[in-house]
């Protein structure tokens, strides 16, 4: 049945439609209040058993296809007058200041929370589904989780669309969507799988939903922003376990670290106390390096916490807490709370301002290992990002035990590398006075990498160490490049040497790292 024909059925039934009776407990559970006021959509138990949905407008398809998928059972569409409607939406106003009061509430229950089973992407569902749009969009998003994509983005054009993936940090083309109709469909059922307002244009929406693929969940972040020709998409896929290598737990060697790095970041999570601090762009790996570092060092000894915004990756044995700002859970209120739970090693997901960058010294300085992500250039801005906070110099540098500052560079794709003979001005910038024979590659395209020549990406990095040398540098405000020779003559590998010898490894080319690092 196509969408007119649904909508003519719908209306149909909602005129016949006999009048509903209160709900049930699970469909208050299912349905909550934020929905039903969002909406303006009532769930309302028949005196049969079967549910309506009861709004004082047209049938809405869309609207009641969420219903459905909230229930996992059917639901009809019955029309009643707005004073009814606004009656019963008052007394779940009531209902839910009355739940309140007993410390639970309609609006804190999370995207999903009363789905009894999570939806299963499956081929075989993307033949059965009827729905043009339905069938295209769960197309998108099984290729995209086929190809190892991390966003999926849907860009609204003239005359429909086009869906485009980042695979490995840079954007591919993937499709075109003829059609403004369809591409609306499209961003519509986003909309309903995420439980956003199906109805509102005009203003920026986020949203979560989840899906079963293969046999695990997968969670996807949605954005939607107005544009010039309509709506456009945003999807952030998380999927827990595309890092684990056999379904076992993250680890370091698996994000591609050289042995030495590798090394020397275990040992500073096994730390007793201080701060331990990764900086970077955004998507450079900051978080995942994180918990890599954190699984590698829990033992099962010791109280672990996070705060995140949101929970990316779920670690066994470690409490970890979601941001919530609409509820004025922020980093700084989350990290005071934190504290008062006796933690061993406290981990913030990202120090945005000066209050919670306060709270996190204080919090290394009273004995906790202290973990977070900055967002500076260098592992040596970090410390401007603090002073520019106003932060005591002293109790900073007091606290920080050391900075990793890392990107991530694609590596070679291994089923279609080829060597690659240097020129001069190659073994020029790769000689590194070793005598070592370069090893140099360059991915000819297949369609495993999708003609790019790479595949698969690799962490490097540089480790800034503090010492009680470095420390008096730093507090004197001495010039940086000072510090840095410092940092140096104490085994420092700068970030362009770092990416260099993954070069001259043959994981990764020139042209990557001056598209990353910069300029040699």
């Amino acid at each position: 049945m196509n969408a007119p024909d649904a909508l003519r059925a719908l209306n149909t039934a909602a005129l016949n439609a006999p009048a509903p009776h209160e709900p049930a407990p699970q469909d208050s559970a299912r349905w909550p209040q934020a929905l039903a006021r969002r909406h303006r959509a009532l769930l309302r138990r028949d005196a049969d058993g079967s549910v309506c949905l009861m709004a004082d407008r047209a049938p809405d398809l869309l609207l009641l296809q969420l219903a459905e998928a909230r229930l996992a059972a059917p639901v009809r569409w019955w029309h009643c007058d707005s004073a009814t409607l606004d009656a019963g939406l008052q007394q779940g106003e009531q209902s839910g200041r009355a739940l309140d009061a007993l410390g639970g509430a309609d609006d804190a229950l999370p995207a999903g929370a009363g789905d009894a089973t999570t939806p299963e992407l499956t081929l075989a569902g993307l033949t059965a589904e009827t729905s043009p749009a339905v069938r295209l969009l769960d197309a998108v998003l099984f290729d995209a989780l086929k190809d190892g994509a991390s966003d999926i983005h849907i860009e609204t054009q003239p005359l429909g669309a086009e869906v485009r993936l980042r695979l490995d940090g840079v954007m591919q083309p993937m499709r075109r969507i003829d059609g403004v109709a369809l591409a609306e469909q499209m961003v519509s059922r986003l909309k309903v799988m995420a439980e956003l307002d199906i109805g509102e244009r005009r203003l920026p929406q986020d949203g979560r939903f989840k899906l079963r693929v293969l046999g695990r969940e997968i969670d996807f972040r949605l954005s939607i922003m107005p544009s010039v020709f309509g709506e456009d998409a945003v999807i952030r896929v998380l999927d827990r376990s595309a890092l684990a290598q056999g379904g076992g737990p993250l680890t370091l060697a698996a994000l591609g670290f050289a042995p030495a790095l590798r090394q020397a970041i275990a040992t500073l999570a096994r730390a007793p106390h201080g701060m331990l601090l990764v900086t970077g762009p955004t998507g450079s790996g900051k978080t995942t390096t994180l918990y890599a570092a954190i699984t590698e060092a829990h033992t099962g000894r010791e109280k672990i916490i996070t705060i995140e915004d949101p929970v990316e990756y779920q670690l066994a044995g470690v409490v970890q807490i979601p941001v919530n700002d609409k509820k004025g859970l922020g980093f700084a209120r989350g990290l005071r709370s934190i504290l008062r739970h006796d933690p061993d090693r406290v981990m913030v997901g990202e120090i945005r301002d000066t209050e919670t960058a306060q709270i996190a010294v204080q919090a290394a300085l009273t004995g906790h290992l202290v973990f977070s992500t900055v967002h500076a250039n260098s592992a040596f801005d970090v410390i401007g990002r603090f002073m520019h906070m106003g932060l005591d110099l002293y109790n900073v540098v007091s606290a920080l035990n050391a900075v990793l500052a890392q990107r991530l560079l694609r590596q070679v794709c291994e089923a279609c590398a080829q060597p690659l003979q240097p020129g001069p001005a190659e073994r020029a910038l790769l000689d590194d006075g070793s005598g070592a024979p370069l090893r140099l590659r360059r991915g000819a395209g297949c369609t495993l990498c999708h003609g790019s020549g790479y595949r698969g990406r690799q962490a490097v990095a540089e480790l800034l160490r503090l010492d009680d040398a470095l420390r008096d540098l730093i507090v004197a405000r001495a010039p940086l490049s000072d510090i840095k020779l410092a940092a140096r003559s104490r085994g420092m590998q700068p970030l362009q040497a770092a990416a260099l010898a993954a070069v001259r490894a043959g994981t990764t080319t020139l042209e990557e790292i001056e598209r990353v690092v910069g300029p040699h």
